[in-house]
């Protein structure tokens, strides 16, 4: 793999995406090689058919060699909500006199809180905010003068089943991996530091699972992974209108919730799906649809409203990911329903400016930087030109 280049997969609930890319400029990547491939998915932590995502993963590692012309070593690995547990909690450290902090003060704060969590393996640490001890509040505190230091931390863990899952398959192509949590990576790179800061509420939905985080500074205080997505609205429409999944799934497309009854046509109409007709109400339609995407709903409303020690009611939620944004009207429904603005986000990039690139692009933004950080730390210690 080349000196700037890197590696990932990203693992959604019905496809793995393995590609190759590097920064550009001005916050541009260059995609070098890419390949998706579906797979089953997975339902509360656990992947329905461990081979298929094998498969998956070996057919999608070919495909990008091919295209490289070398072999992948090291892939950085995407872990989603389901299969990661957060543990936020507050540290601090003192010291005899006000003295200006290093980086090796942030990691004793790191290490004093990191614990050992069954069936979970460590993927990284992160501080959402740190507080000087003359209450001066900064995002980073290396170089400033205090006598102590305390931060609201997160922990990020990766579960031994997903871990498994993974290593089996990359085992046996002789590729280490590395693990990046997917959502955490998401509102780092899609929504902007300062709104960040105050505190924000993101939604990662996805095709059969979907991932509401609360986001502080640079780390997530809560977040809960839900079996709600743009596949179980397909389901639904499958199953009230008659029709098979692949026809339910295009008809998704088509739906259109601005539409009131009166504007459009009652009657019945009809969808041509690969030389079959199918007759279909929009009126049954939208509402089945709608009646799915309440199912979303409920699971974000509910976790936001178990979680109290923060005011949440007035801060907007960022949405992404291959969920809602093919389904017209849908972002306007969710926010009627949970009586909270919506605002889409996707990367700020040519083609690849959708919500359903969103996790491709963040974690290969998070690991150009975790490989630009080794990289600096090995020429530190191995000396500068050695």
């Amino acid at each position: 793999m080349a000196h700037k280049s890197v590696a990932v997969l990203d693992i959604r609930s019905s496809e793995v995406a393995v590609f190759v890319g590097e920064r550009g400029v001005n916050r541009t990547f260059v995609f070098k090689a890419s390949r998706t491939e579906s797979y089953d998915g997975y339902e509360n932590g656990v992947f329905y058919d461990v081979s298929k995502l094998s498969e998956a993963i070996r057919k999608a590692v070919a495909a990008v060699e091919q295209v490289c012309g070398e072999r992948l070593k090291t892939l950085y690995v995407g872990v989603p909500g389901d299969f990661t547990k957060i543990i936020a909690k507050e540290q601090d450290i003192g010291f005899p006199k006000k003295r200006k902090i290093t980086e090796k003060d942030l990691s004793a704060l790191f290490a004093a809180g990191r614990e050992e969590v069954r069936d979970y393996r460590f993927m990284r640490v992160s501080s959402m905010i740190y507080v000087t001890s003359d209450n001066q509040r900064v995002v980073d505190p290396v170089g400033i003068s205090t006598a102590g230091l305390s931060g609201c931390v997160s922990y990020f863990y990766c579960s031994e089943y997903f871990c498994a899952a993974v290593e089996s398959v990359l085992k046996d192509l002789r590729i280490s991996a590395q693990y990046l949590p997917t959502q955490f990576a998401m509102a780092s790179y899609l929504i902007p530091s300062e709104t960040r800061d105050e505190c924000a509420l993101f939604l990662d939905a996805g095709f059969l699972s979907s991932t509401v985080s609360i986001v502080l500074g640079n780390g997530i205080l809560a977040q809960n992974s839900f079996w709600a997505g743009k596949g179980q609205v397909a389901f639904l429409v499958m199953d009230r209108l008659k029709v098979p999944y692949e026809v339910a799934l295009t008809l998704l497309h088509r739906v259109n919730l601005f539409a009131k009854p009166e504007d459009g046509p009652m009657e019945n109409t009809e969808i041509l799906y690969r030389g079959e007709t199918y007759e279909y109400s929009p009126v049954l339609l939208a509402e089945t649809v709608e009646e799915g995407l309440d199912k979303i709903c409920e699971a974000t409303e509910a976790f936001l409203e178990s979680f109290d020690e923060r005011e949440l009611d007035c801060k907007p939620l960022y949405v992404s990911g291959e969920g809602l944004y093919e389904i017209r009207g849908a972002l306007e429904h969710i926010e009627k329903r949970l009586n909270r603005m919506m605002e889409q986000v996707a990367p700020d990039l040519p083609y690849y400016n959708k919500p359903a690139m969103g996790s491709r692009v963040a974690l290969l933004d998070m690991a150009c930087e975790d490989r630009r950080k080794s990289g600096l730390l090995q020429r530190i210690f191995n000396g500068f030109g050695g």
